[in-house]
């Protein structure tokens, strides 16, 4: 059965509806940014909700925005309990916070330490991911020699994103912004990825967003480090060659993809009860670990 979509903040205007996040105008200079319980694969919002989802993202990213607080991001700490009430406030709550207004940068840029999902099926048909060219019979799964930075286009709801090679970035946003998000997102990957193996949890890749403010200042916004936007794997069962177990939408990807042989193409699939159930428990697991309060 289809949940059918039911907005239920009503005094703000909503100005904007991605796969997951649905954004509500405050002012000139700010935003209300809500985490829902829908769930994108392929760039394609299935039909189900994972309950409390959006709440999960919320509380993974405050932790990691809070981890990387010398990083400038798009929080501002305004309580939304200053802005919503009744019924909105207790749909909001936990889920929902108010940032800054950005002019988004329209690149995705992924951060890629092991051999997996789209960027394995690149390397299978090129030997390279977003043109660079990487070591001949390496296996899924594979931990690389260092991380490696590839960015891919932000393609609009329903459609696909595709890999560019940094060159096609640098000609897209400018080689000086190129260079210095490349720093940074290598610098909080490998720093954050150093702290879940103290978790036993391996990020095998992440993606990142950024944005520009009124001053052309470079901020981290939307998500950072979640089971939505970044691989997670179980270090204690990691081996390569395999397809480790994850903490992660992969699960549902695999569904979809092995399980179902489901081509990406209409009809969309409705998720059963116990993929629903075991996608929120994979969620829970990185917050435990990650003991995440």
């Amino acid at each position: 059965m289809i949940e059918k979509p039911i907005d239920k903040i009503q005094s703000l205007p909503k100005i904007y509806s991605g796969k997951v996040r649905d954004l509500y105008k405050i002012d000139k200079n700010t935003i209300l940014m809500v985490a829902t319980d829908r769930i994108s694969t392929f760039d394609i919002i299935l039909n189900q909700l994972i309950p409390n989802k959006g709440i999960y993202l919320t509380q993974i990213s405050l932790f990691w925005f809070n981890y990387f607080k010398n990083i400038k991001n798009h929080l501002i700490g305004k309580k939304i309990d200053t802005l919503l009430k009744g019924d909105e406030l207790a749909y909001a709550n936990g889920r929902s916070v108010i940032v800054k207004q950005l002019t988004p940068i329209p690149i995705e840029f992924i951060i890629r330490g092991y051999l997996a999902g789209n960027g394995f099926k690149d390397y299978l048909k090129s030997g390279e991911i977003s043109g660079i060219k990487l070591p001949k019979n390496l296996s899924v799964g594979e931990k690389l020699e260092q991380a490696i930075f590839t960015p891919s286009t932000k393609a609009p709801v329903g459609t696909h994103d595709e890999n560019i090679t940094i060159l096609q970035c640098k000609n897209i946003i400018g080689s000086e912004l190129t260079n210095k998000i490349m720093k940074l997102t290598l610098e909080i990957y490998e720093k954050a990825n150093n702290f879940a193996n103290e978790h036993n949890v391996i990020i095998a890749d992440s993606k990142f967003e950024f944005g520009l403010d009124e001053n052309g200042e470079l901020l981290l916004m939307d998500e950072i480090l979640t089971p939505d936007s970044s691989r997670f794997w179980d270090k204690n069962k990691y081996k390569a060659g395999t397809n480790p177990e994850n903490f992660d939408k992969q699960f549902i990807r695999d569904y979809l993809e092995i399980e179902l042989k489901w081509d990406k193409n209409p009809p969309i699939p409705d998720l059963p009860k116990k993929i629903i159930e075991k996608t929120q428990e994979k969620y829970q697991e990185i917050i435990k670990r990650f003991n995440i309060k």
